[in-house]
């Protein structure tokens, strides 16, 4: 029986990833940090991979992530062209404190704001932060929640895989 319920979570682990490699991002609209409409079924990278990070102003782990990539983010885009959208979901009364924030860390990232969450949910996020991995045709590849120091490695390999594909 063991056996049997073994194979039945292995089935629906393949299954389960299988659907997340073809998934595509929704519709959702929000706006960028300067009041930009934005689509974010249209969000690209002209062919190649890209990374949405849901953060919080209010969450260190995000901010300890965020400053991680940051410090290595022109070298990642010299050697991959990937890029990273920043995806705000402070709420409506905190999203005044987004700007300044992204301003203050000098942030080179697209940044997006999700004050109702729409996007978030959307994508299945339950906690922040929260990294999704999209593939240069658009495709999720990867999205998993939290953050520990030098986990953005991973995500570096797995975007050099992803490019040395093509």
């Amino acid at each position: 029986m063991k056996t049997i319920k073994k194979v039945f979570a292995l089935m629906a682990l393949v299954i389960a990833s299988a659907f997340a490699a073809q998934a595509q991002l929704p519709s959702v609209q929000l706006k960028d940090i300067n009041g930009k409409p934005v689509d974010t079924a249209q969000l690209q990278n002209d062919g190649k991979p890209f990374v949405i990070s849901f953060f919080a102003t209010w969450c260190k782990p995000c901010l300890r992530e965020l400053k991680a990539i940051d410090e290595v983010y022109a070298d990642w885009q010299d050697e991959t062209g990937m890029k990273l959208i920043a995806v705000s979901i402070d709420e409506a009364q905190n999203s005044s404190k987004v700007k300044p924030l992204v301003d203050r860390l000098g942030w080179e990232y697209d940044v997006l704001l999700d004050p109702n969450s729409d996007f978030s949910r959307a994508m299945g996020v339950q906690n922040v932060p929260h990294v999704v991995l999209v593939d240069g045709e658009g495709k999720i590849v990867e999205s998993h929640s939290g953050y520990t120091d030098g986990s953005e490695e991973h995500l570096i390999e797995m975007i050099r895989e992803l490019v040395n594909k093509n």
